[in-house]
């Protein structure tokens, strides 16, 4: 995965009813060391880091590349939203796009924030990148997900078997800048 290349970054932050999505601070790094080494985040991505190893590794400002959103809630990090190029992906379907992750903290899991977060990202690479498809990738079992891939838009394109479990793949047409 590559970012998105020529984007203006860190962009303003972007507001939502709740949470505001902005680029990476210093402050920011218990929370990635808590989400990056979280058993229940990484259920369907592979399992954690280590905490010991995060906490010797990742630099003081953790993941502030374009398209690398933290999720701040009431001043807290609470998750992030990755929007990079897809450009060594498995599959020839989503080689080359944008691509959608997100990881949030257990704590905010069931409130809708992932759906908010991912819809401002979105919203935000429509502008920066209009006419972008994006894909989004998610073991088949996490539910979760895959109720945030329909409500986001996406739609699915094929199931594939990779990490030993069967994953969905699914793209989101382009849209139009919002403004």
């Amino acid at each position: 995965m590559e970012d998105l290349g020529t984007v203006p970054w860190p962009p303003a932050p972007i507001r939502t009813d709740r949470l505001v999505l902005r680029a990476s601070e210093a402050r920011d790094r218990p929370a990635f060391v808590e989400l990056l080494s979280s058993p229940e985040v990484h259920t369907y991505l592979g399992g954690p880091r280590p905490r010991a190893e995060l906490e010797r590794e990742l630099p003081e400002v953790p993941e502030r590349w374009p398209g690398s959103f933290v999720v701040d809630l009431g001043g807290a990090m609470i998750g992030q939203v990755l929007l990079r190029r897809a450009t060594g992906h498995r599959r020839p379907a989503a080689a080359g796009k944008a691509d959608l992750g997100y990881l949030f903290l257990p704590r905010a899991w069931g409130s809708g924030y992932a759906a908010e977060a991912c819809a401002a990202a979105l919203g935000w690479l429509a502008d920066a990148l209009p006419g972008e498809p994006v894909v989004l990738t998610t073991q088949s079992a996490n539910a979760g997900s895959m109720r945030l891939a329909a409500r986001l838009g996406f739609t699915e394109v094929e199931r594939f078997e990779a990490w030993e479990a069967e994953q969905w793949l699914g793209m989101r047409p382009p849209r139009t800048p919002s403004g």
